[in-house]
């Protein structure tokens, strides 16, 4: 008898293996570069081949995913919300290919620099327990990098400055603190000799 329970426990586990061991998913980029983005600006990214490299039809998706970040990647993030897909779900039978349409919005107010993602294309598998989609651990993408440059030389020296200061801190904050200081101590013996001058009249 629990021999028999085990092995239902077995084949229970394994079910949604099988289930979902025909699909499949690849893409037809490898890697995108855009650099000297302005703010503000909308692009238009190459065209996003999806394809389908399993046995089985099957519904697909489309996003942004992102990779962790190491010292030796230090790219920012843009933002999910800056990407637009056309379409962003579809359906593909077993070796049929998707271009998807992919717009790059970038916000007036963007900090310049390197930005990175993955443009991610996955399976999607409705959900038996919902009416819902679910996306299943099988996914495909091609590495978008891109670069924001100023909008105008004082934007671009105000970054610079900033970029500089979070990058050699705790030192700069350090000196700010003790600049502002002095410059506090410099107004109130200033305008402290000015009362004085004036009470002495």
């Amino acid at each position: 008898m629990k021999k028999l329970v085990f092995a239902s426990f077995i084949i229970a586990m394994l079910f949604p293996a099988f289930t979902y061991a025909g699909i499949g998913v690849g893409v037809g980029l490898g890697k995108i570069e855009m650099p000297g983005l302005k703010p503000g600006g909308t692009y238009s990214l190459p065209l996003f081949p999806v394809i389908n490299t399993g046995t089985e039809e099957s519904d697909y998706g489309v996003g942004i995913d992102y990779h962790e970040k190491t010292a030796d990647y230090q790219q920012m993030w843009p933002d999910k919300s800056w990407f637009k897909f056309e379409p962003e779900e579809f359906y593909l039978n077993v070796g049929e290919s998707k271009g998807v349409r992919v717009t790059l919005s970038i916000p007036i107010k963007t900090t310049p620099g390197d930005y990175f993602a993955y443009l991610e294309a996955h399976p999607v598998v409705k959900n038996p327990d919902t009416s819902g989609k679910v996306s299943i651990g099988v996914a495909a993408a091609t590495r978008v990098y891109f670069s924001v440059a100023p909008s105008n030389i004082f934007q671009g020296i105000y970054y610079t400055v900033v970029f500089f200061i979070s990058r050699n801190a705790p030192w700069t904050y350090i000196f700010l603190a003790v600049l502002a200081a002095a410059i506090l101590i410099f107004l109130f013996r200033r305008y402290f000799k000015f009362n004085i001058s004036i009470g002495k009249k």
